[in-house]
Order: C-alpha cells, then sequence, then structure tokens
C-alpha cells in the first residue's frame, strides 16, 4: 500500500488525476476534510465525457451527511458539480 497523498483543502477539487474506483473516498474525504476547514461551499470538477464520474460524483454527495444540497455548475455544462456543505451544529 503507498502513502496517502495529501490534498491541500481549496474551494475546488480537480478529480481527473484520480482513478474511478477511487473517487467516490476522495469525494467523501474531501468535503470532510473542506467542513473541518470551514469551506461552506466547493466545486468538484468531474469532466463531461459520457457522464461516468459526474454520477460517481453526485452520489457520493448525495449519501454525505455534511452535504445539504449540490447541482450542477452551469458554467461547466455539466463538467462541475457544486456543493454545499451544512455548518456544524
Amino acid at each position: 500500500m503507498s502513502d496517502p497523498i495529501r490534498i491541500p483543502i481549496e474551494g475546488e477539487l480537480d478529480l481527473h488525476t484520480f482513478e474511478p474506483r477511487e473517487v467516490t473516498a476522495v469525494v467523501a474525504d474531501y468535503i470532510d476534510a473542506a467542513a473541518k476547514a470551514g469551506l461552506r461551499e466547493v466545486r468538484l470538477i468531474h469532466g463531461r465525457g459520457r457522464g461516468v464520474q459526474r454520477a460517481l460524483v453526485q452520489a457520493a454527495l448525495d449519501r454525505h451527511p455534511r452535504v445539504c444540497e449540490f447541482w450542477d455548475d452551469p458554467a461547466a455544462h455539466l463538467g462541475a458539480t457544486i456543493a454545499r456543505i451544512a455548518p456544524d451544529s
């Protein structure tokens, strides 16, 4: 097993560098880290293609308890999703 990759927690994450099998876990970990960093809205870039990555990303967001809503970024023509993260209660 290789060492974990450290990713700076910013308001945007480009998922093109990850294998499709990693996307669900990466999205969940990123949302947790973004919430911990105080971010309330993030943008996940998954690309347009056939919509496979988009479906994986949005399914992960739909299951994540910290995500209160998400939508396709209209400026990205289905190539990115924006998620709103619920504040700590």
